[in-house]
């Protein structure tokens, strides 16, 4: 990690993510990297291998401006608001074009990363036995297990080119700490090959170190540091903002409609300079108002060795 890792978006954008890449986007519901997405869809990368546990409004958004040629995933979700019309599109009709996915579970998607940043040539699952799940991806497959002889499934490992995330905030040697709900941050992170991170906001290397188990990502794991506040909406931040409930409702009639679609591309991505003009577009009152108020988490004792001379004074 050198002194170069805190850079802007575009920039990293531009450094670690090439066309033709596998990258993966991750964050659980919460913390999900919506400003790097919209950021990729600027910079017209296209060719894309698009990874994510849960395709949702940020996958119909990166898969309409043309950048996605195939997806891996899990569950197909718009928060509970609605649907992806865009993947409905591409998928059920093929239109404008056929969408390549392969599917898996939520589980096995965590195994992949899992077996990606091991290194291991595959990850067993068992609860694939009695899914239609391995008739409709032959990456599903079955083997024997050496020790019970008995039928087991496997799936392969996943390895990003680029897995890029959200979190509250990093030090600036790339030490990245996150509360709240995590999903598979840290296994996409190990797993990739480059990895950028986009926090709320830097912090001094003494509050990271005063708060050690909340560092999710440590600083080898990473190549930038990208500050991009609110950088997560519509999605949510634990601590700093709500979730755009409003936005993902929204974004069903919005999706519904081809050209209303590419037209939204188009004025909030595309026609915004960078994430801080997105968010004028999408109006400050608005964001305002998502704001959470404080409710700061208990603390505890780490404790420390007493030096020499406490030592020698209370002897």
């Amino acid at each position: 990690m050198d002194s170069d890792t805190v850079v802007s978006l575009p920039h990293a954008v531009e450094k670690l993510v090439n066309p033709g890449d596998t990258i993966a986007l991750e964050g659980f519901s919460h913390l999900i990297p919506f400003a790097a997405g919209h950021e990729i869809i600027r910079q017209g990368i296209t060719g894309l291998t698009f990874c994510r546990m849960t395709p949702d409004l940020l996958s119909d958004m990166m898969i309409a401006a043309g950048g996605v040629d195939r997806l891996v995933c899990s569950f197909f979700a718009s928060g509970s608001a609605g649907s992806l019309y865009e993947v409905r599109r591409r998928i059920e009709s093929q239109d404008p074009a056929p969408l390549p996915v392969e599917e898996y579970s939520h589980h096995a998607m965590t195994l992949r990363y899992h077996a990606g940043a091991a290194r291991l040539p595959f990850a067993p699952i068992s609860s694939f036995v009695g899914s239609d799940m391995p008739g409709i991806n032959p990456d599903i497959r079955a083997v024997v297990d050496p020790y019970t002889g008995k039928k087991i499934y496997v799936v392969p490992p996943l390895n990003p080119d680029v897995t890029i995330i959200h979190a509250q905030r990093a030090d600036r040697k790339g030490n990245v700490q996150i509360w709240g709900i995590a999903g598979v941050q840290q296994e996409a992170v190990y797993a990739a090959d480059k990895v950028i991170v986009t926090v709320e906001e830097i912090v001094d290397d003494e509050v990271v170190r005063a708060d050690p188990n909340r560092t999710l990502i440590p600083a080898h794991a990473v190549d930038a540091v990208c500050v991009v506040p609110t950088g997560a909406h519509p999605s949510y931040v634990q601590g700093s903002y709500d979730r755009d409930n409003a936005f993902y409702r929204e974004w069903t009639p919005i999706s519904q409609d081809p050209a209303e679609l590419r037209e939204w591309i188009d004025t909030h991505i595309r026609g915004t300079k960078d994430h801080e003009e997105y968010l004028d577009a999408i109006g400050r009152d608005r964001i305002a108002a998502l704001r959470m108020a404080p409710r700061p988490s208990g603390s505890v004792d780490y404790g420390r060795r007493p030096d020499a001379s406490t030592e020698r004074s209370s002897r």
